[in-house]
């Protein structure tokens, strides 16, 4: 059976983002999760005519660190709203000389060095194991890759977002450790990731790089983060502005099925 066109496209967005949808009118819901709530309200526009939800990472005045973020239920408020496809909007330090601040990255695979988040909504009952061999959605990758080269914003892509614990940065011997296996470091992509895909979700992340991590001799300064961030922001609206409405095509991908061989 073929799969019909995506009518509901969920938007996280992460720091220097912090809405879509500009003066436009929205609907706001404010959603209960059995986790708990979800980080803000969720407010609802179109874009290009699609159904689109946001939803701000951080909370309203970016008031949440990312080892406090309820993942769960910002996940499942997504989810529970109509969302088929979820795009995340991330700020990551570099781990690369030629990733220079200022880049757009589409990571395809991930590391995760998180410490004490809850990683599953599996935590009794029937026990899943799905699969992340290839984490995110090829079908979102490849038309954000497209996207991104006709708005002129084009990605950096194939590489690998390791995720660390935060809020604090890395160390020198850590950055350095990480260059053995990441090209790019950030606080919030696990387990928002790994969640999507128990929800059976197509998941992609949208980073944009706001400094060189440690290794490069400079110290993280947050106030020059800060400014790359919002250089770079109004480039991510005009981005997103012309990628939702394309993401609206039937799916070629199988995230929808992805529970289908993982229970036990």
């Amino acid at each position: 059976m073929t799969a019909g066109p995506r009518r509901t496209i969920g938007v996280i967005g992460g720091s220097g983002i912090t809405t879509i949808f500009g003066d436009a009118a929205t609907r706001v819901h404010r959603v209960a999760t059995p986790w708990g709530a979800p980080s803000a309200p969720l407010e609802e526009g179109e874009v290009g005519g699609v159904r689109v939800l946001f939803l701000s990472r951080h909370g309203t005045g970016h008031t949440t660190p990312p080892h406090r973020i309820n993942y769960r239920a910002n996940v499942d408020a997504l989810k529970s709203l109509g969302a088929e496809a979820v795009v995340t909007v991330s700020a990551v330090g570099s781990l690369r000389e030629e990733l220079a601040p200022g880049t757009f990255v589409l990571p395809n695979q991930f590391v995760d060095f998180t410490k004490q988040r809850p990683t599953t909504f599996f935590d009794g009952g029937r026990v899943y194991h799905v699969s992340m061999a290839d984490p995110f959605c090829p079908d979102l990758l490849a038309t954000a890759r497209t996207v991104g080269a006709e708005v002129g914003t084009p990605f950096a892509d194939g590489k690998t977002y390791v995720c660390v614990e935060g809020p604090r940065f890395s160390t020198r011997a850590e950055s350095a450790y990480f260059r053995g296996f990441a090209d790019i470091i950030g606080m919030t992509l696990v387990p928002e990731v790994t969640l999507a895909r128990e929800r059976a979700l197509c998941y992609a992340c949208l980073a944009m790089v706001t400094d060189y991590d440690v290794w490069a001799e400079r110290p993280v300064d947050a106030k020059e983060i800060g400014a790359v961030m919002q250089r770079n922001s109004e480039r991510m609206r005009r981005l997103l502005a012309a990628l939702l409405p394309r993401l609206a095509h039937p799916p070629t991908c199988r995230c929808a099925h992805a529970l289908d061989d993982a229970a036990v």
